[in-house]
């Protein structure tokens, strides 16, 4: 049954949203990689595009302690790329929280915002696999 919901969602998702998302995220990582410093940025972009298509069922979680390198790599991608994309999660987020049956799909589309800020030092994976721990 979480299987069939998750499937719905993510069709009504990739087509009232999902696509245009997924197509910013990929314009930024060809763009970064267009530039070798900044290869990095562009593989996580890559990986966030896809998220970007099904997002549901899955979900993003720290990798752990992130490096020195990560931290500045994020600063400069929110500078970069990380602040636009941001701006489009917001603004897909806005229309369908206006409809009562895209609530879920707002609230999905703000969740992404952390991670297209700051992608590095994230993962994404199955949401069968997550356990959250609480601190």
């Amino acid at each position: 049954m979480r299987n069939t919901l998750s499937v719905v969602l993510n069709v009504i998702w990739l087509v009232f949203g999902g696509i245009w998302l997924a197509a910013g995220y990929m314009l930024a990582g060809i763009i970064c990689c267009l530039l070798i410093v900044t290869i990095p940025f562009g593989i996580a972009s890559f990986r966030i595009a896809l998220y970007a298509l099904w997002p549901f069922g899955r979900t993003v979680v720290d990798r752990g302690r992130v490096g020195t390198f990560s931290t500045i790599g994020n600063v400069i991608w929110v500078l970069v790329a990380g602040i636009w994309i941001a701006i489009g999660h917001v603004l897909t987020a806005i229309p369908m929280f206006v409809s009562i049956v895209g609530i879920p799909l707002g609230i999905a589309n703000l969740k992404m915002i952390p991670i297209s800020l700051m992608p590095l030092g994230k993962e994404i994976v199955p949401s069968t696999q997550y356990i959250p721990t609480y601190r």
